[in-house]
């Protein structure tokens, strides 16, 4: 798009562009704390659309949304990690849950009900779904998981320095990884399979879901939450 004077129209680009900084914005929010605003995302994100406009050269042999995608989702985190978004609370809360899981798990000798879990952690199951709320920023892998655990204990980091076959980024392409990941999902409640599938395979957000499984986006929160948690828990040992 150009102005009459043959410049990019940057505004009306921003314009073209506004709804995909509004899907990364609700795609993003599934993964973080309820204190986390959208409106707050969106206008981070585009600041980032606007640097992708300035800083976009079709030379560089990529589309412009790739681009753009980029360095809204980019401007974004940067935004949450400067603001910290995840609580030392938050966290404690998720290896608590993680923890009664995997306990349930081996005693049940299978993936554990809400209401298991809850009693587990000695807390009602409405008090246990608030609580799946709060910590829906949820990650599979958390840099602190690689990290030491006390004082004494040396950090992954620390001990494989300079081993590339041990670098973060190559354990999580490792194959073993990859097959148990799989497996791990194949084995969880049927719904929470959907809700993954819809979510990341098909790039629907929690809108979209709610309204194909017939129930509240908060309840899809919830689930979502709770996926990644059993997830968690069955990776530890990888």
């Amino acid at each position: 798009m150009y102005t009459a004077k043959g410049q990019l129209d940057r505004n009306a680009l921003i314009r073209q562009y506004q709804p995909l900084v509004r899907k990364l914005a609700h795609h993003m929010m599934a993964k973080l704390p309820a204190n986390v605003q959208v409106d707050d995302l969106i206008q981070v994100g585009l600041i980032g659309l606007s640097e992708a406009l300035s800083r976009f050269e079709a030379k560089q042999g990529v589309q412009f949304e790739t681009f753009a995608t980029q360095r809204i989702r980019g401007a974004m985190l940067d935004e949450l990690r400067e603001n910290d978004w995840v609580s030392r609370g938050v966290r404690k809360s998720q290896k608590d849950i993680e923890e009664a899981m995997r306990r349930l798990e081996h005693q049940l000798g299978r993936s554990p009900l809400e209401s298991e879990i809850a009693k587990d952690l000695g807390i009602s199951l409405s008090d246990y779904q608030s609580l799946l709320g709060k910590v829906r920023g949820t990650q599979l892998v958390y840099l602190e998981d690689m990290t030491r655990h006390t004082e004494d204990e040396d950090s992954f980091l620390d001990r494989h320095m300079g081993d590339a076959d041990a670098d973060p980024l190559n354990v999580l392409r490792d194959q073993r990884l990859r097959v148990a990941l799989v497996a791990a999902i194949k084995n969880l409640p049927e719904r929470e399979q959907f809700i993954m599938s819809m979510y990341y395979e098909q790039d629907m957000n929690l809108k979209e879901i709610a309204a194909v499984l017939d129930v509240t986006e908060s309840r899809v929160c919830q689930l979502h939450s709770q996926s990644i948690a059993r997830l968690r828990a069955k990776m530890r040992g990888h």
